[in-house]
């Protein structure tokens, strides 16, 4: 899970960064969860609830800084 306080120290450039990592796990995850090999589908919530973090505070980030 994200935190504000980590997300705040990185630039947006970085942050940009690991949510393209994000959105590579969540489509690594569909992927395995169509041939039916994840046991743990809890992952692909939590995956997804990060990348609405993450886009949420990059557009908040940006309204700011503009």
């Amino acid at each position: 899970m994200l935190k504000y306080q980590t997300l705040k120290n990185k630039t947006i450039s970085e942050l940009k960064i690991l949510l393209l990592d994000f959105l590579r796990e969540n489509f690594n995850l569909r992927m395995q969860i169509s041939s039916g090999k994840l046991k743990q589908t809890h992952l692909l919530r939590k995956v997804r609830k990060n990348i609405a973090r993450l886009k949420t505070f990059i557009i908040t980030q940006k309204v700011i800084s503009s």
